[in-house]
């Protein structure tokens, strides 16, 4: 049995899901029982919205907050550097994990 879904849900409370492949613009994606519209081509393996992120929310991915929204992130839209503040990066790095 083949599985051709664009997009995969790591857990069910994230509000991004992840793309099992290169995303064209306006391709038509099925996440939430609903149809969103890609906002923009999105690589393999890169965060893809689920559902509207206000900016200042958090970005939600394996169950936990990876980051806030820097500005209003739409179903469809590439959720990436330009729209990401992340709070996983520099709270993770060999230079943290020295000082704990």
């Amino acid at each position: 049995m083949s599985d051709d879904r664009p997009v995969i849900v790591l857990s069910p409370g994230d509000n991004v899901a992840i793309c099992r492949r290169n995303i064209a613009a306006g391709e038509a994606l099925a996440m939430d029982g609903d149809t969103a519209i890609a906002q923009s081509d999105v690589p393999l393996g890169h965060k893809i919205a689920r559902r509207f992120i206000p900016s200042g929310g958090e970005v939600v991915k394996y169950g936990m907050s990876i980051g806030s929204a820097t500005a209003d992130v739409r179903p469809g839209e590439w959720v990436h550097l330009h729209n990401l503040e992340s709070n996983y990066i520099s709270t993770h790095t060999r230079d943290s994990e020295a000082r704990s």
